[in-house]
């Protein structure tokens, strides 16, 4: 293969590794752990962290934390290769499935926790607003009162909507 306006192979590597790191932020991603998965993925064979360290110019500890977090995501995993005594770790490939999944589970997560709290205030508007002696007071306590009823059936939606994209993933 022949470049034909003088970019070094490494260069459009270095450009390959930014800008699809770019799209796996949009996932939730750091941009560190990004750039890990995304050298992971492009090396294809298994990496040790000193391999990881030497090609992102990162501590082994730093990448020792990336890859972690990318393990607990399901995106990357530990892979024994005969005869070599350092862990190893691999980007895996299915892309599109890693990535959706890891994301929705997410998205699942959040909206469970977040409709959690937002009952929690529900059930505190219920137990005051009745001691509201104004009408003022009590009318603001009855749109807020609606207004958290409509952000709970918010939440409810989104994780109807994504236990239908993904219905093998956890519903919390």
């Amino acid at each position: 293969m022949v470049l034909k306006d003088h970019q070094s192979l490494e260069d459009i590597h270095t450009k390959v590794i930014h800008e699809f790191s770019k799209t796996l932020e949009m996932f939730g991603l750091t941009p560190a752990d990004a750039r890990l998965f995304v050298t992971l993925y492009i090396n294809r064979s298994p990496m040790t962290l000193d391999d990881m360290s030497e090609v992102l110019g990162k501590s082994k500890t730093s990448m020792s934390t990336g890859v972690r977090g990318l393990v607990d995501q399901g995106l990357v995993e530990r892979v024994w290769k005969k005869g070599v005594r350092k862990d190893l770790y691999q980007a895996n490939e299915n892309l599109y499935k890693n990535f959706m999944s890891s994301y929705i589970n997410k998205w699942q997560k959040a909206a469970y926790e977040q409709e959690g709290s937002l009952k929690g205030i529900e059930n505190d508007l219920k137990d005051r607003y009745q001691d509201f002696s104004e009408d003022q007071e009590m009318n603001k306590a009855n749109n807020l009162y609606k207004r958290v009823e409509d952000m709970i059936k918010f939440h409810e939606l989104i994780m109807r909507a994504f236990q239908e994209i993904n219905p093998n993933a956890s519903s919390y």
